[in-house]
Order: C-alpha cells, then sequence, then structure tokens
C-alpha cells in the first residue's frame, strides 16, 4: 500500500466520519413561511440553552417602518422595506455581516392604514419577486438588480372595494409560473409566465379583497391553488393546470382574511382568522370530474387573526390573538379539541399578533407586544417553555420570521436582528 493511498484513505475516513455527525445546517429559507410553506427549518442544529443574556445577535440594521418579513437564499437575505409614501426598496444583504450588498429601489407613490411594507419575497436562483404595498408586483434580477418586469396590479386588475391596508400577499413560484391573487373581477387569482410577466391563466371565480397568500398543494390527487376571499365564497380550489375552478366553500368566513390554508393529511384544510370567524378544517373528495367539500368540524373557539399554525404531531399549534380574543398560544387537536392555552395559566405569554415558526423538533415563538423570544416544547400535554429573552422593545412587532443556516431574523418597526440560535 504506497504512502499517497494510505493518506487518501484517511482523508476519506475522516470525510466520511464529519458527515455522519454534522447536522443539517445550510437549508434557505426562500420564501413566505419557508422552504415548503409550512413555517418549518428541516435544519436539526438548534441550541436547546440560551446564554443567560439572552441569543448572541450577530448583527442588526436600521429599517423604515412596516411588516415585511425576510427571506434567505445563497447566504443572501432579502426584505421589502420602503422609504415614505414614494417606493419599494428590494434590499439584499449578507447573512453573516447583515451588510447591504445591493439594493434595488422602484418608484411606488401611496399609502395605507399601517405604513410600510406587508410582503416577503420569493427567492429563485436568478430572480426575486415580490409585491410592494401599493399593488406593484415585481421581478427583480439577482445579477443586474434591474426589474426584469413589473405589474401594476391595482391599475391593471382593479381590485374588489377599498384595500384599506394595502397590498399583503407573497408570490408562489412553481415551475414556470408565478401566482399571486389581484382580488379583482377581472383577475382574482392569476398566474404569470415568471420569465416575461405575461398572464398565463385568470381564475375570475373569488369575491372580495383581502390579505392572504395564494396556497398551492395537491389535493385529491390533483395539483390546485387555494385561496381564501374576503366575501363568499370564502375558499377558493383552483387548478394549478389551467386556473379552472374545482370547489368552494362558503360556510365558514372572515371579513379580512390573511392566514392562507394549511395542508393537512387525508386531504384536509385547516382554515383559521380572526374578526369572529374562528376556525375550521375541511376535507376535498374528488367524485370523478367533481369535488366535494366536507366540513369536518368548525369552531369559534381559536382563529389566529396574521400568522400560520404549525402542524407538528398530528396537533395544531397557533397564536390565538384577535381583537378581542387574547387567547394566546394553544394546541388543537386534528378534530377540533384544544389541549391547552395559554390564557388558562397565570403567568404564561399571549404572544398577542407575533410570529412562530417551527425548528428541530422545537417552537420559536415570537411575542408581538413585548419583544420576547420563547423557545417551546410542542406537546398536548401542556405549554412547555423551555427558554425566553427580550429581544425588542416596542410596539406592532407583527412580522414573520426566518431561520437559516442556525441564524434567527427577527424584526420590529424600526430594525432588523439576526441571532444565533443554532449550535456553532
Amino acid at each position: 500500500m504506497t504512502q499517497r493511498y494510505c493518506f487518501r484513505l484517511i482523508l476519506l475516513t475522516f470525510v466520511i466520519s464529519i458527515l455522519s455527525v454534522t447536522p443539517s445546517y445550510a437549508a434557505d429559507w426562500p420564501q413566505f413561511q419557508g422552504p415548503d410553506r409550512n413555517g418549518t427549518s428541516p435544519e436539526d442544529n438548534l441550541a436547546r440553552i440560551w446564554p443567560e443574556a439572552g441569543p448572541d445577535i450577530v448583527w442588526q440594521l436600521p429599517l423604515g417602518v412596516g411588516f415585511g418579513g425576510p427571506a434567505v437564499r445563497d447566504g443572501e437575505v432579502f426584505v421589502l422595506d420602503r422609504e415614505l409614501d414614494l417606493r419599494d426598496v428590494l434590499r439584499c444583504l449578507d447573512l453573516e455581516t447583515g451588510e447591504q450588498k445591493w439594493e434595488s429601489k422602484q418608484d411606488a407613490a401611496g399609502s395605507a392604514s399601517y405604513a410600510g411594507s406587508r410582503t416577503t419575497p420569493t427567492v429563485t436562483d436568478t430572480h426575486v419577486y415580490t409585491v410592494g404595498m401599493t399593488g406593484k408586483f415585481y421581478c427583480i434580477d439577482r445579477t443586474t438588480h434591474q426589474a426584469t418586469w413589473t405589474i401594476d396590479l391595482q391599475s391593471a386588475y382593479p381590485p374588489f372595494g377599498q384595500t384599506r391596508w394595502g397590498y399583503a400577499q407573497s408570490p408562489t413560484v412553481v415551475g414556470d409560473l408565478v401566482i399571486v391573487a389581484p382580488q379583482s373581477r377581472d383577475a382574482f387569482v392569476a398566474a404569470f409566465d415568471k420569465d416575461t410577466g405575461k398572464p398565463v391563466w385568470i381564475n375570475k371565480d373569488g369575491n372580495g379583497f383581502g390579505y392572504s397568500t395564494p396556497r398551492v398543494t395537491n389535493l385529491a390527487g390533483v395539483d390546485q391553488v387555494v385561496m381564501i376571499a374576503g366575501a363568499k365564497p370564502t375558499v377558493l380550489g383552483i387548478s394549478l393546470a389551467d386556473g379552472k375552478k374545482l370547489w368552494q366553500y362558503a360556510d365558514w368566513h372572515c371579513r379580512i382574511p390573511i392566514p392562507f390554508p394549511t395542508p393537512l393529511p387525508g386531504d384536509r384544510l385547516f382554515i383559521t382568522g380572526e374578526y369572529g370567524a374562528g376556525s375550521a378544517m375541511l376535507r376535498i373528495v374528488k367524485n370523478g370530474n367533481t369535488f366535494d367539500v366536507e366540513e369536518l368540524f368548525a369552531t369559534e373557539v381559536c382563529g389566529s387573526q396574521i400568522h400560520q399554525p404549525l402542524f407538528i404531531d398530528n396537533h395544531l399549534y397557533m397564536n390565538s390573538n384577535g381583537n378581542n380574543r387574547g387567547d394566546g398560544m394553544l394546541c388543537l387537536t386534528l378534530d377540533g379539541e384544544m389541549k391547552w392555552r395559554t390564557r388558562d395559566t397565570k403567568g404564561l405569554p399571549r404572544f398577542e399578533r407575533g410570529g412562530l415558526l417551527s425548528v428541530d423538533g422545537l417552537i420559536i415563538n415570537f411575542d408581538g407586544r413585548r419583544g420576547t423570544l420563547h423557545l417551546i416544547e410542542p406537546t398536548p400535554e401542556a405549554y412547555r417553555e423551555i427558554a425566553q429573552a427580550k429581544i425588542f422593545n416596542g410596539a406592532q412587532m407583527w412580522s414573520p420570521l426566518a431561520y437559516s443556516q442556525g441564524k434567527l431574523l427577527v424584526r420590529n418597526q424600526e430594525r432588523m436582528k439576526c441571532f444565533q440560535l443554532g449550535r456553532r
């Protein structure tokens, strides 16, 4: 056995041993609600113990007021910011340092109740897709930092009624399509060619304006787009292939819908909202060329106003945090039974309208009023908190969170902070 062969053998053995113990540590968070749009990171590197002063701050960056959440791809952070009421600004930051690598400014004059951006960018290998508060829909080239194409949704597809809080949805890229919901009589949901911005199909079956995002999923063996409307019919299933309506459901209604439907095993959908809407569980059944919608349960005892519930081990965990409810975080079975809620135990956090996500079998939940970050073990037995830390002051801290490469990104109305939560 030659010396060179022995060296290669030792090197190969070393590499294999490193790979066998190294956690999945480099997952992107390239869109709203993460890689699979379910609020869950595939990384398994989360530290269970935090320093006494709280997680280490890697960097922080001033931002304008707003609610736009971050996306992460290829070690870069993308966030849609807004300058006054004049323009949208897509910022690209280095994930490790927080330094701005580039920005793309687009004129977009206008205002709405609660200033600032609302949406999370969707990032592919080559482009960034995002919708500004005034309805400007952008495709930004990651190399040139210029807009490849722009669609003014408000002008091209005048929306139903008044868009009091502006446009608040995140585009969905699937195959050659990018999907948004203009929520207009001329186009309720629309699919555009992601390279040219030209319409591929348009659906006109919805009614009413809302603030939810189209959700692409497969139900009863059919790829489809599910969208919640601000008026009845409330929930629509739309063919991903041609935009035709597959089914509709009108027995649950949220006048200001924000969370999108949560797909669950067994062709089920969980829908939730506030303003008295509560929650419901549906099953979609295909009979020949038609579809039936079965309501498995409906409940008024819980409803999330802004953020998506998390599906973990056959249970749903959510912040039930509407205008007058204040239930806090809760655990719900898939049959609609509430196992616990923090409101029922004195001293537990309510979380208000803060965001939450799941990493490495645990839940990270952010209190949108108090600015505290909580690490929680999801169990239907009781609320079990592992750690907490005060990380922000302020109000209206309602933006979605993002997690990538062991780092958590959180923002308030003044700045974004990056925390090291993964094991180094």
